[in-house]
């Protein structure tokens, strides 16, 4: 594998994104404190350039224990919703909520001294 330098690690501030080009592929490198996780920009419903998205924490539904709805909160996942259709995926794992086979192509990122690398598929 092809391992690229794509930018500095200190240049996405904490709970941001940025987009590269890479090659042919476009990647987002998304970053939560020193964590970075990056997909390809191609969300797997219909193609669009899911990385460019919203991302929120996931929403809720309080269920009390007579089963019925107390309203709703923002959980603790962080979900990027694509900006074409509004398929979400957890951005930890990349899975769509509801469908987990629906999931986000993983990139292969690594940060040494400050600066962030990305592994290219051969």
């Amino acid at each position: 594998m092809d391992e690229i330098s794509v930018g500095r690690l200190a240049d996405i501030p904490d709970g941001d994104y940025r987009i590269f080009a890479v090659e042919q592929l476009e990647v987002g490198i998304f970053r939560t404190g020193s964590k970075v996780l990056a997909y390809e920009n191609v969300c797997p419903h219909a193609g669009g350039p899911v990385c460019q998205g919203k991302i929120f924490n996931k929403v809720e539904e309080i269920i009390t224990s007579d089963k019925k709805s107390a309203g709703l909160r923002f959980g603790k996942a962080r979900h990027i919703v694509c900006p074409w259709h509004g398929y979400e995926y957890d951005l930890a794992t990349g899975c769509h909520p509801g469908d987990p086979s629906l999931r986000l192509t993983p990139v292969k990122v690594a940060v040494r001294n400050g600066q962030i690398y990305v592994s290219m598929p051969e």
